[in-house]
C-alpha cells in the first residue's frame, strides 16, 4: 500500500478526526483489521458483526502500534500521539477507501466469479500474466466483502494488473463486490449447486453471477465458459468470447493427455492460433483455466509462448489438489480447501486416472446444499461407483449418503464414519506402499487435519 496521510482518509471515508489529535499529514502505509496482525504505523480498522466487535480491541492495536483507528463511537479516552477517525460505518468505510484507493490507479481490473474453480482460475490468468506484467492477485481466497477492499489496499505504483476473485452465496453480494472492484475483464468460469441453499436453483445463481457485469466498466471485456448450459445463454446478448471443449467456441482445448502423476498437457487454440501447453496440475477441468488464461493473456497482447510459458509456472492455492509425494510410493492429494458437487466429481476423476497400486477417497460432507443436499451427496457416490476407486472412507453426517451409494455401486470397500477422529485409526491402516489417497470435504470440515494426520505418518519422497 502507498502511504496516505489523515488528510486523505478522512476524503476517502467521509470523517472526523476525534480528539487533539490534529497533524493531517501523518500518514498510514497498512490497513489492519486484526488487532494481532498490527504492524508499526498502520490504520486499525474495527469490524463489527454479529458475534463480535473490533471496537473493543481499538487500544490493543494502537498499543501494539497502529498509528490510529477509525470507529464508529466517540471513545471514553483517547491515546495521546494516536488519530481517531469518527465514520458512519467501518463496514462501509472499508468499501469507501477501497474504492477511493483503487482509483489512484489507472490500471485494468481482471474479475473473476463462478461456483467452481474461481481460485484455480485465479491463480493461472495471475501466472499467466506475470510473464509479462507486475500483478497484484487475491491472496487465497480472500473474495468478500472484507477480503477484496483489503486486497485493493495492497495496490502499489509497481503493480500493472489487478487480478481479483469475487465470491458469493447469496443475492446482492455480487453487485456489492463489482461496485468495488469495477472490473474491465469479467471472467465466470461456470454455474454449479454450490449456496443452492441459498437460492433454491441454478437459473437463480446463474441469475446473481450475473450481478457482476452491473458495475463492470464499459465495454468490458468478458471470457465465459462456452460447456456451461446456463452461460452459453449468454451467446449473443453481450460482446463476449467462449472457452471450452466444444465445436465453435473462441478458445477450445483439443489432444488432452495427461500422465496421471503431476501433470496434463493440451493443444490451445485461439482466435490468433495454436500451441500445446503443459499444465502443471491433475484433471482435465484444468483446460477450463488454461483457456480462460490464454483468453485474458491475448486480450493484454501477450504471444502464445508467453502464455505458454506462465501456464508451466502455474502454482495452486494450498489445499487446491496439491500433489503430495510421500516415500513407499504414497501420494496425498490434498484438495481439502472445499468441496461441491461439481468440484468433487472432477478430483474423484483426477483419483481415478491417477497411477497407483490402491486408491482411497476420504470425502465428507459438502455444506451449503440445502433439500438437494441428501440426492447431490448420493449422487457423489453414484459417481464414485462408476470409477476404479478402491476405497471410500466417508466422514460427516451427509456424506452417509455417499457411503450408502458407493456401497450401493459396488465400490469394493466402503467406510463410514461421523467424526474424523474415529477415522484416524483406519486412514493410517490405509496409508501403505502404492497407494494414493484422495482428500476433500467443504470447508467447515477441516480435512487439512486428515491431510496433516497421513502426512505425519508417512515421511516426505
Amino acid at each position: 500500500m502507498e502511504a496516505l496521510t489523515i488528510r486523505e482518509l478522512l476524503e476517502a471515508v467521509n470523517g472526523r478526526l476525534l480528539g487533539e489529535f490534529s497533524d493531517l499529514e501523518t500518514t498510514v502505509s497498512k490497513v489492519e483489521t486484526d488487532s494481532r496482525t498490527i504492524t508499526p504505523g498502520s490504520l486499525f480498522l474495527p469490524l463489527v458483526g454479529e458475534r463480535f466487535d473490533g471496537h473493543a480491541y481499538i487500544n490493543a492495536a494502537l498499543e501494539a502500534g497502529a498509528a490510529g483507528c477509525l470507529t464508529q463511537r466517540e471513545r471514553e479516552r483517547y491515546l495521546p500521539g494516536k488519530f481517531y477517525i469518527k465514520v458512519d460505518s467501518t463496514h462501509k468505510a472499508l468499501r469507501d477507501l477501497a474504492i477511493w484507493y483503487k482509483n489512484r490507479f489507472s490500471i485494468p481490473v481482471v474479475g473473476i466469479t463462478g461456483s467452481v474453480g474461481k481460485t484455480t482460475t485465479k491463480d493461472m490468468v495471475a501466472a499467466v500474466l506475470r510473464e509479462k506484467y507486475e500483478v497484484l492477485k487475491t491472496e487465497g481466497n480472500k473474495n468478500n466483502d472484507i477480503g477484496l477492499p483489503l486486497t485493493l489496499l495492497r495496490l502499489e505504483k509497481k503493480h500493472q494488473i489487478a487480478v481479483l476473485e469475487m465470491g458469493m452465496n447469496h443475492a446482492g453480494e455480487l453487485d456489492y463486490l463489482s461496485g468495488i472492484a469495477q472490473p474491465d475483464v469479467v471472467l465466470i468460469t461456470n454455474v454449479g449447486d454450490s449456496h443452492i441453499e441459498n437460492f433454491g436453483s441454478r437459473e437463480k445463481i446463474f441469475e446473481a453471477k450475473c450481478e457482476i457485469f452491473n458495475h463492470a466498466r464499459p465495454g468490458a471485456y468478458t471470457i465465459l465458459n462456452g460447456d456451461d448450459p446456463l452461460l452459453s445463454t449468454l451467446r449473443g446478448t453481450r460482446q463476449a468470447v467462449f472457452c471450452g471443449q466444444g465445436e465453435g467456441l473462441d478458445y477450445r482445448s483439443s489432444e488432452l493427455e495427461s500422465d496421471w502423476r503431476s501433470q496434463v498437457s493440451c493443444r490451445v487454440n485461439t482466435p490468433n492460433g495454436s500451441c500445446r501447453m503443459v499444465i502443471p496440475a491433475l484433471g482435465e477441468h484444468m483446460v477450463y483455466p488454461t483457456l480462460m488464461a490464454a483468453a485474458v493473456g491475448e486480450h493484454f497482447g501477450m504471444t502464445l509462448d508467453e502464455i505458454a510459458a506462465g501456464v508451466r509456472n502455474f502454482a495452486p492455492t494450498k489445499m487446491r489438489m496439491n500433489i503430495l509425494n510421500r516415500r513407499e510410493n504414497i501420494t496425498i492429494l490434498d484438495d481439502s480447501y472445499n468441496a461441491n458437487p461439481q468440484s468433487m466429481r472432477a478430483a474423484i476423476e483426477v483419483l481415478d486416472g491417477y497411477t497407483g497400486d490402491y486408491k482411497v477417497a476420504v470425502l465428507g460432507d459438502m455444506f451449503e446444499l440445502g433439500p438437494l443436499a441428501g440426492v447431490l451427496h448420493t449422487g457423489v457416490g453414484e459417481f464414485l461407483g462408476r470409477s476404479h476407486v478402491d476405497c471410500l472412507v466417508a466422514i460427516g453426517e451427509l456424506a452417509r449418503n455417499i457411503y450408502d451409494a458407493a456401497a450401493s455401486s459396488d465400490v469394493p470397500e466402503c467406510h463410514y464414519f461421523k467424526t474424523k477422529e474415529e477415522a484416524v485409526p483406519l486412514l493410517r491402516e490405509l496409508a501403505r506402499p502404492g497407494t494414493t489417497i484422495l482428500v476433500k470435504a467443504s470447508r467447515g470440515m477441516a480435512f487439512e487435519t486428515i491431510t496433516n494426520e497421513l502426512k505425519q505418518i508417512t515421511e516426505e519422497a
